[in-house]
């Protein structure tokens, strides 16, 4: 998946190469009209998560996915309308599935525990959810400025996100045979934030065309605070939906 982020960010980074040769070479930008286009928005993404360098006993499966959703606002570079700042906030999720693997996340040890389950009581589903307050910023450039949902368009960027709750989630008690004890409809949660980092920061990478585009992200920080676990670092992909 990293090769996945490469090839995102390299192919950005074409892009805006290119964009910066015409730049030289196209002064007049007088006949662009962008003053019918909106200068806030919101972008909505959701895809795939994975942790980078997570050890065996670490055991994700299933579809770990994230949804986020930001409220941007799109300032147009004075002396070049094909480029443009994002700046926005809002909220990031994520959410990591486990197979037969409790997250201790209440645990009172030094260091995370995850449990292996395999031969005793574990949740069917088992899932550890983070969310974030994030504030994401982007170098944006577009084909067409004068009308994005018409447009090519890059993006490269950084988010920053302090951690709001972490929570881990399990539903529907089996025995090691498969067999439901309370029921399918049967939910625990517990709540604490003390192993996981609180501050996140991640670069991201943006291709597309009109308002969808593929995305990427690397967060550059750890998933859990030093020393109380393995050193993992998130990585995502998925869809965007903005108008910018």
């Amino acid at each position: 998946m990293k090769k996945t982020l490469l090839l995102l960010l390299g192919v950005s980074l074409s892009i805006l190469s290119i964009a910066q040769t015409e730049t030289k070479t196209k002064k007049d930008w007088s006949k662009i009209d962008i003053s019918s286009r909106s200068a806030d928005h919101f972008m909505i993404q959701y895809g795939i998560d994975s942790w980078q360098g997570a050890p065996d006993s670490v055991r994700t499966s299933g579809f770990s996915r994230h949804f986020n959703f930001y409220f941007m606002l799109d300032k147009p570079f004075k002396t070049n309308p094909h480029f443009s700042v994002g700046l926005g906030a809002g909220i990031g999720t994520s959410n990591m599935f486990f197979h037969n693997t409790k997250v201790d996340i209440k645990s009172m040890a030094s260091k995370l525990p995850f449990i292996n389950q395999d031969s005793t009581d574990h949740f069917k589903k088992n899932k550890l959810t983070t969310i974030f307050l994030e504030a994401p910023v982007e170098l944006r450039y577009y084909a067409n400025p004068a009308n994005p949902n018409k447009s090519w368009k890059a993006a490269l960027g950084v988010k920053v996100g302090t951690l709001l709750k972490a929570y881990t989630k399990g539903k529907n008690l089996v025995n090691k045979n498969g067999a439901s004890i309370y029921g399918p409809s049967y939910i625990v949660k517990e709540y604490d934030k003390r192993f996981i980092d609180g501050t996140m920061l991640a670069v991201t990478g943006r291709i597309g065309y009109g308002i969808i585009s593929l995305d990427a992200g690397y967060q550059i920080t750890s998933v859990l605070k030093d020393g109380v676990g393995p050193n993992m670092h998130k990585f995502s992909i998925g869809l965007t939906i903005s108008g910018l």
